[in-house]
């Protein structure tokens, strides 16, 4: 009898059933807390109310942990500025952001990292290390500022694909920065009554929608132009 020294690689099928069950399982999550809204914002918000002095910390916990769930950050933010107000309200929003990304990456990771790589192949895998080596920070960053895209879903992918803590961390704090002050202040100007506040967060709203539209237009170019240079050497 033969030992065979280079064994067959695992099946491909396992690494799909394995990365569509996860997805399946995050589309379950997101019909029923973004969708069918089963968690009530309002009973959390007096919740938090009620731990007095702590009720800042109680707000990043939470938050961070209902983000990953796909509550809308919007919301998130907005209690936050309810709770808090325009000063202290931002760098809650900013903790929960934060937060949220170090929660889903780090899921994303344990459950899709090894089917990624496997699906992809060694060869392209190391080269999807090699861009997230040079550029995963500014990737993340860049997430932030594109309108209309769940930051909780894109920290599960980036966790996937293997981006760093740190990067997630880093990234996720200097590109939720803008809306965090729209959506803190929103929420701080129902509470205060200011228009001031309310116009200077829906300018800043625009502006960081402008700019993250247009940045994703040229990274999305760039990937197409490296990725012909790939296929072609």
């Amino acid at each position: 009898m033969t030992v065979d020294d280079n064994p067959a690689p695992p099946s491909r099928r396992r690494h799909i059933t394995r990365l569509a069950v996860f997805a399946a399982l995050l589309l379950g999550v997101f019909y029923l807390v973004a969708v069918a809204r089963v968690i009530d914002l309002d009973a959390v918000r007096r919740a938090v109310s009620a731990t007095g002095p702590a009720a800042p910390l109680a707000y990043v916990v939470v938050s961070a942990v209902l983000g990953a769930l796909f509550v809308p950050g919007s919301l998130l933010a907005a209690g936050s500025g309810l709770l808090f107000g325009p000063v202290l309200g931002i760098f809650v929003t900013l903790g929960a952001a934060v937060g949220t990304a170090v929660v889903a990456s780090r899921i994303g990771r344990r459950a899709g990292r090894n089917s990624a790589r496997a699906l992809l192949g060694t060869e392209r895998a190391d080269r999807v290390d090699e861009l997230i080596e040079r550029g995963g920070l500014w990737a993340v960053v860049g997430q932030r500022f594109v309108p209309g895209l769940s930051d909780a879903l894109a920290s599960y992918a980036f966790g996937a694909f293997g981006v760093p803590l740190w990067q997630m961390v880093v990234g996720s704090f200097i590109g939720s920065a803008p809306r965090a002050f729209a959506y803190t202040a929103l929420g701080a100007s129902i509470a205060n009554r200011s228009s001031a506040l309310a116009y200077s967060a829906i300018a800043v709203w625009c502006v960081s929608a402008v700019v993250g539209a247009f940045g994703a237009r040229r990274g999305y170019r760039k990937w197409r132009e490296h990725a012909r240079r790939g296929e072609g050497g």
